[in-house]
């Protein structure tokens, strides 16, 4: 939704967004460890879009959320609970349960058609390593190119860096990596990181690029092709 503050919001957690941005929450039927931890990163999302994945809706009451939408083929909610959030005033988008997207991928189109610019997605990780390297993967979509779309996991936040590039913010002594995904990065630069890269390539496959330490408040990774999967750690990861 719409904010009216034309400010910008420079978070802990590795990107500034502009608060005149609309804004999603996205809840995926992962595990949230640290609700607490989370509720206190969404201090100023108050007038997000909340999008639930199927049973993701289950994760908006210990968070404090209030939903608007749930979307999937509901394999994972009984319909009691379905009807009953219906009720409640929740919007229903119902799948086939023979469909190619995750029950999160449908979440996260359904929020940028929605005109959603910033979506943050919450329990994302879980029991299922296929599940959660799809959902990393879901951050390249070609339908998602114009949003801003980051995975937090507790203090952690992960999300994509094309050209010709972005900043990340935190604090001196942060860990970030740098993470090719499907493919080379190409000329990549980087300023106000520990271990410098000047117009080099970081290879898909090897991990050169884990465990760098940002040595301002202020990063900035340029590429001319490719993408990286930023990560970035409060503090000494």
């Amino acid at each position: 939704m719409q904010v009216s503050d034309e400010t910008t919001a420079t978070p802990s957690w590795g990107v500034a967004v502009s608060i005149m941005m609309q804004r999603a929450i996205v809840l995926s039927n992962g595990v949230i460890e640290d609700p607490e931890m989370i509720r206190a990163r969404l201090a100023g999302w108050d007038d997000a879009q909340v999008i639930a994945a199927d049973a993701g809706s289950r994760h908006a009451s210990k968070l404090g959320l209030t939903l608007d939408v749930i979307t999937g083929d509901f394999d994972s909610m009984s319909p009691q609970d379905r009807d009953r959030l219906e009720s409640q005033g929740v919007k229903i988008v119902p799948a086939r349960t023979d469909k190619d997207e995750t029950d999160l991928e449908l979440a996260l189109l359904y929020a940028a058609d929605s005109g959603a610019d910033a979506i943050v997605v919450l329990g994302a990780w879980g029991g299922r390593m296929d599940m959660a390297l799809a959902n990393i993967f879901l951050l390249t979509h070609p339908s998602l190119t114009n949003q801003h779309v980051t995975l937090w996991e507790g203090n952690q936040t992960a999300w994509v860096i094309r050209p010709p590039g972005g900043v990340i913010r935190g604090k001196a002594e942060d860990t970030v990596s740098l993470i090719p995904l499907g493919g080379d990065a190409v000329s990549v630069t980087t300023r106000n990181l520990h271990y410098a890269l000047t117009q080099e390539t970081l290879r898909f496959g090897p991990a050169r690029g884990v465990s760098n330490v940002m040595t301002a408040e202020t990063s900035q990774v340029d590429l001319a092709q490719g993408m990286l999967l930023v990560v970035h750690t409060p503090g000494r990861a």
